[in-house]
């Protein structure tokens, strides 16, 4: 009896395994494409093109089953409605620099390369070491969504002022 027992449920769990096993490849199959909506022109030098290099890398890494469609700024949504495009559900990710949503947040200005802030290597180091992408985390989850290191500026030392400086006699009298 017992013998009839352990064949049966070995014959039911064999089907089970290969029941899953024919279904696994059907999954595994469907092709996905996400759209991300960024603030820089084509083919943008170096921003631009660090778009598209992520969407073509996430592409190859998932072999085509999650292909990233990238439009730059003006094609999905203006350059800067990329954030309220993926909270809106519009684009499924945006690349941008975060300080250009200080607008939502003033937290997001620590997260991108700010005039007199962290070097790249200090920004990296502290995103990914030292709590910095919790808070970041943290900051994000008020509009759902996640941000990621993906390119960096570095320093913009110098400031950013609301008229060209063309020489000395320009920052005279401006507080940095």
């Amino acid at each position: 009896m017992q013998r009839r027992k352990f064949l049966k449920n070995a014959a039911l769990a064999g089907a089970g395994v290969a029941a899953t096993t024919l279904a696994a490849p059907a999954i595994a199959q469907r092709r996905i494409t996400w759209r991300m909506a960024t603030t820089w022109p084509r083919n943008f030098p170096g921003l631009g093109v660090g778009a598209q290099r992520l969407a073509d890398r996430i592409t190859a890494m998932s072999d085509g089953r999650l292909t990233v469609q990238v439009y730059s700024a003006g094609e999905l949504v203006p350059a800067l409605g990329v954030f309220d495009a993926v909270i809106e559900g519009s684009a499924e990710m945006s690349h941008g620099a975060a300080y250009y949503w200080q607008n939502k947040s003033r937290a997001t200005n620590f997260f991108t390369g700010v005039p007199y802030g962290m070097t790249s290597r200090e920004l990296a180091a502290w995103i990914r070491y030292m709590g910095g992408q919790e808070i970041w985390d943290e900051v994000y989850d008020q509009f759902g969504v996640k941000g990621f290191l993906s390119g960096d500026t570095g320093t913009q030392a110098g400031g950013w002022f609301r008229k060209e400086l063309t020489g000395l006699a320009d920052i005279r009298g401006i507080n940095f």
